[in-house]
């Protein structure tokens, strides 16, 4: 796995980080997912996706929205969809920022994401069995995420 620099520099005691390189997760669902969660408290962010994966609570399509179907739980903007495993990975990377924000003397009970990002990470290279001995070529995507936040009064 290579090491990846954050895109956001910054640094200090007033923030704290988090990323995670190289995730079998769907790129398309991560980066809706890190829109959504921009400028959002952890404390909500949490439990909403946690309804997310249980399917309860759906995550906004604003950019991937073709052929996305309506849901009803959404309110403003109806396009959504039940991303489960990008959002099991998203609240595993916020429970270990919120870590992070502990150790560095933050209060982890008043953290504001001030930057989430995702991108697409190198595919792995594999391949599908056909009949007769033949095999077709596949290529399973990972992402990249990073999230920084902050603490608010």
């Amino acid at each position: 796995m290579a090491r990846t620099k954050y895109s956001m520099k910054m640094t200090g005691t007033e923030i704290a980080r988090g990323k995670a390189n190289e995730l079998p997760v769907s790129p398309k669902h991560a980066i809706e997912i890190a829109a959504f969660i921009l400028h959002k408290q952890v404390n909500v962010v949490i439990p909403y996706l946690e309804a997310v994966a249980v399917g309860k609570k759906a995550i906004p399509f604003k950019k991937f929205c073709r052929d996305v179907s309506h849901r009803r739980c959404l309110t403003g903007w109806v396009i959504g969809r039940y991303p489960r495993k990008a959002s099991l990975a998203y609240i595993r990377l916020l429970r270990s920022i919120q870590q992070n924000a502990g150790y560095v003397g933050m209060d982890p009970e008043k953290l504001e994401i001030i930057h989430a990002s995702a991108n697409r990470g190198r595919g792995l290279r594999s391949v599908f069995p056909r009949a007769m001995g033949r095999a077709t070529p596949k290529r399973r995507e990972t992402v990249n995420i990073e999230i920084v936040v902050r603490e608010v009064e």
